[in-house]
């Protein structure tokens, strides 16, 4: 086939010309791709027609530059061409010696492709050109001659999600820990790592991107080695600011009680029990408090030495709730003359005795209503006479007078609030603890400044101005009985069994304090009563009276502390059952069905031996030892298993607590 001559070429290039008049501009790069094949097609036919001509003129002839550039019609390739061709010749000879390696060699120099110009790894085809030739490169590798590796990961991270690695000739698209390759190549997907069921252990499993996390509850940590939950000692971080008691899961916090601290909103730290009720407890400073002294010996003792005989005179005016104890003792020694005056069931009681002859008498109205009243006792003619508010209400004849001559002088014993020997030597015993108040007294016609001046520097020997019925704790001590509460079943003989019922009424003036708590002799808390300002293990400030076991909450019940009311406490504690009430509601139990059952047990032996019972306040115990330890602060009667407390029958009383007279609350400020 002859070569295309110019009218041919020019017809391709009008072809081409007219063909990308209807076509969008193109970049450089996309045109050269655009571009090649056509000319390789263009030059396909050349080449076919140039094997020919070269044959002829170059191999079968010895020919010169000007006819080889006949046989390539262009400059770059007749160039490149002859003077390799000079070389074939002076290596192998002349045409015409026909020399077979000759005709090989002058073949081969048209192809610009052998040798091979292109790099070999990066090359998928190299094409002849007219005096140049093109290296087609594979994927991922670019330059002339294929010898550049393309960076696909430096153009949108080479479409990989995650981690690109670039490649000689390629890239490869990685996942970071916690992820997996999906099928595509590119996407990395995340690795549902609690799908092992022991992944954890026995802690909780939560997947998370790329991660997965073991969760244990509140109060412990994960331990990765043992694959278990632990539990974090709060305590050995230091997060309370006293007394701190480690326990599973969590943790509690202790304040000095005793010592007037309680937990602060942040639980941990502590502050001051503040009162959160106003009471009145101004105080008199011409009253006596005769029930200062609960040994029940004297608060006043005069003695009195006359000349010539005298008979007594004692007048003066008198206020209590208490059913029962001494206003005075007057006369000599216990085994000579002498009267006590007191009261027994809220009545007046004279108890004489003269010439070794004792009797008593007792009259008149009930006056423990918390009343002022006058009361008087005068010698007249042999008589004893009694009045109240100048009305008598007992006469008695005497064979004596109570001044006893001794010594040339007549001498006469007065004790205020008491005796001067024991109760068990009177003519009919009778506590001689009495909570009273008394004022404008008048000793013998006569004011004796002495006791008054003694009064009033001493505010423990004053009265409160006002009062109500019932006990006051102030919040500085506390009282303690000596009660039993097992009991032998009569229906099975020797089975002992036990039972504790407490009701309280209280108007508190502080949110924290102890009401009632049973102490063993090695001071453990078998069993206590108390108001407390926030929940254990809820972690919240919240008024509540608690009924604990040891350090352990059975139960709470929510109480408005503050609002200056009374409102009853309930408590019943059996074998199997323990329930509080506050003003006829029934508390939350805070232990399960197992715990209250151990835990009564517990009790159960505290009780098989010697307990005290303990009112408003416990003795020096670790301040762990139960969940309040706080002295109690405002009024409070109590009924123990069905017995009305008097705390003039306690074993040991505080002398701030009184026993049945409480201030009431303070008037609000207009």
């Amino acid at each position: 086939m002859p070569p295309p001559g110019p009218a041919a070429a020019l017809l391709l290039l009008l072809l081409l010309a007219s063909e990308s008049a209807h076509t969008v501009m193109l970049r450089a790069r996309e045109a050269a791709q655009f571009l090649r094949p056509r000319q390789r097609r263009a030059y396909q036919v050349f080449e076919e027609a140039k094997q020919g001509h070269l044959e002829r003129e170059c191999i079968e002839e010895l020919c010169s530059q000007e006819e080889a550039r006949e046989v390539f019609e262009n400059d770059p390739e007749t160039n490149y061409f002859y003077p390799r061709y000079l070389d074939c010749i002076s290596k192998y000879g002349s045409p015409y010696t026909k020399h077979p390696d000759f005709v090989t060699c002058v073949q081969n120099l048209p192809d610009q492709c052998s040798p091979n110009p292109c790099a070999k790894e990066g090359t998928q085809a190299c094409q002849d050109l007219m005096g140049n030739f093109y290296c087609q490169c594979r994927a991922g590798w670019g330059g002339r001659l294929c010898d550049r590796d393309v960076n696909e990961c430096g153009q949108q991270n080479g479409g990989c999600s995650q981690v690109c690695t670039n490649q000689p000739g390629s890239f490869h698209c990685a996942c970071s820990s916690g992820y997996v390759l999906s099928p595509d190549g590119r996407t990395c997907l995340d690795i549902d790592e609690c799908a092992d069921a022991g992944a954890c252990g026995e802690a909780r499993c939560q997947n998370l991107p790329g991660s997965y996390s073991c969760l244990c509850d509140e109060g412990y940590t994960f331990s990765a080695q043992e694959k278990s939950c632990r539990d974090v000692d709060e305590c050995a971080e230091g997060r309370c600011e006293q007394a701190c008691v480690n326990s599973p899961g969590s943790y509690s916090c202790h304040c000095d009680g005793r010592g007037g601290l309680k937990l602060s909103q942040d639980m941990n730290t502590c502050e001051d029990i503040l009162p959160c009720v106003p009471l009145s407890t101004a105080r008199s400073l011409k009253s006596l408090y005769l029930g200062r002294m609960f040994s029940g010996t004297p608060v006043i003792r005069l003695r009195f030495k006359r000349l010539q005989p005298t008979r007594l005179v004692a007048e003066f005016d008198f206020r209590t709730f208490d059913p029962e104890g001494v206003l005075f003792f007057a006369g000599g020694r216990q085994d000579s003359t002498w009267i006590v005056l007191g009261l027994r069931a809220g009545r007046l009681e004279l108890q004489l005795r003269y010439h070794g002859v004792g009797r008593v008498t007792s009259s008149g109205p009930v006056i423990n209503h918390g009343m002022w009243q006058t009361i008087s006792v005068e010698e007249l003619e042999r008589n004893l006479v009694v009045k109240v508010n100048k009305d008598a209400v007992m006469k008695i004849a005497v064979a004596a007078d109570l001044f006893q001559l001794e010594r040339g002088l007549y001498h006469l014993n007065l004790t205020v609030g008491g005796i001067p020997f024991k109760e068990k030597d009177l003519i009919q015993p009778i506590n001689p603890r009495l909570d009273g108040c008394m004022r404008s007294w008048n000793w013998l016609n006569g004011e004796d400044t002495a006791i008054q001046e003694t009064v009033k520097v001493n505010a423990k020997m004053q009265c409160f101005s006002v009062t109500e019925r019932g006990s006051f704790y102030p919040g500085t001590g506390f009282a303690f009985y000596s009660l039993d509460y097992a009991r032998t079943s009569p229906d099975v003989g020797t089975e002992t069994t036990w039972e504790i019922e407490v009701v309280a009424r209280i108007r508190p003036a502080t949110d924290t304090g102890v009401l009632l708590a049973l102490v063993g002799e090695d001071h453990a808390v078998a069993l206590s009563l108390a108001l407390v300002d926030y929940h254990s293990t809820k972690k919240l400030k919240k008024q509540l009276v608690v009924l604990a076991v040891e350090s352990v909450a059975l139960a709470l019940m929510e109480i408005k502390v503050c609002d200056g009311q009374e409102h009853v406490v309930s408590v019943s504690v059996k074998e199997g059952e323990a329930v509080l009430e506050v003003d006829g509601t029934k508390g939350a139990s805070e232990v399960s069905h197992e715990g209250l059952t151990e835990t009564l047990a517990v009790l159960g032996k505290h009780l098989q031996g010697s307990v005290r019972t303990f009112i408003g306040g416990l003795p020096d115990v670790p301040v762990t030892s139960a969940p309040v330890t706080a002295f109690y602060r405002g009024c409070m009667t109590l009924e123990v298993n069905r017995q009305a407390l008097d705390l003039d029958e306690a074993t040991y009383k505080h002398s701030d607590i009184t026993s049945h007279s409480c201030p009431p609350v303070e008037p609000a400020t207009p």
